[in-house]
C-alpha cells in the first residue's frame, strides 16, 4: 500500500469516527433535552443507526483486515435489526401506559383501534382475534391447568 493511500485511509477514519461520534453525541442530549417520550424515542434510534454504521466502518478503515469486516457487518445488521424493534416497543409501551403528550401527535393512527377495543372489538364481543390468546378459544396460551 502506497502512503498517500494509506494516509487517505486514516484521514478517511478519523473523519467517519468523528462524525459517528457526533451523531451519538446529538442523540444523547436530544435523549436529555426533548420534552416528551416519542421524540426522546427519535433522538435514540435514528441518529444511532447511522453513528454505529460510520463507526464500524472507520475501525475496518483504520485496522485494514478482511478478518474483521464480518464481524463488523455482523454487528451493523444486528443494529439494524434491533434498534427499530426496541423504538416500536418504547412507542407502544409509551402509548398503552398514556406516558406521551397527545397533543404533539399530528396523526394518531391507533386510536381507532385502541378504541375499537375498549368497546369489546367489531361484533360488540371482547377481541377474538390471535391477541386474545389461543385465536378466541378462551385459552390464554399458558400452560394447561390439568398439566
Amino acid at each position: 500500500m502506497t502512503p498517500e493511500l494509506d494516509a487517505a485511509l486514516t484521514w478517511a477514519a478519523g473523519v467517519l469516527m468523528v462524525v459517528g461520534s457526533a451523531l451519538s453525541l446529538g442523540a444523547a442530549f436530544g435523549i436529555l433535552r426533548f420534552p416528551d417520550l416519542l421524540t426522546r424515542m427519535h433522538a435514540a434510534t435514528k441518529p444511532q443507526v447511522l453513528g454505529s454504521l460510520m463507526l464500524l466502518t472507520a475501525v475496518g478503515l483504520q485496522l485494514r483486515t478482511w478478518a474483521l469486516v464480518p464481524v463488523l457487518v455482523v454487528a451493523w445488521i444486528f443494529q439494524l435489526l434491533t434498534v427499530p424493534v426496541s423504538a416500536h416497543m418504547l412507542g407502544r409501551s409509551g402509548y398503552r401506559t398514556k406516558h406521551l403528550d397527545k397533543a404533539r401527535l399530528s396523526v394518531d393512527e391507533l386510536e381507532d383501534v385502541v378504541a375499537r377495543v375498549e368497546r369489546g372489538g367489531p361484533d360488540g364481543t371482547h377481541g377474538g382475534g390471535a391477541a386474545d390468546g389461543a385465536a378466541g378459544t378462551g385459552h390464554d396460551g399458558g400452560a394447561s391447568p390439568r398439566a
